[in-house]
């Protein structure tokens, strides 16, 4: 399960790395090229994102300690 979590985690990072650059118009060719409104989400995302890479690798090591 940790693994599941570790790559949705990765997934959502990427994605919000993404949109964001989609959003501040760094990124063009799409619909969300140049609006604000993924330059917020996308940020909101990768922060999920990076907390379920940090707590599934951090939930594994906690788990693997107490055995």
């Amino acid at each position: 399960m940790r693994l599941v979590w570790l790559v949705i985690g990765v997934l959502a990072l990427i994605a919000g790395i993404i949109w964001t650059l989609q959003g501040l118009n760094v990124i063009g060719g799409s619909m969300m090229s140049g609006q604000m409104m993924w330059a917020i989400i996308g940020p909101i995302v990768g922060i999920i994102g990076l907390a379920l890479v940090i707590m599934s690798l951090v939930g594994g090591r906690r788990a693997a300690a107490s055995s």
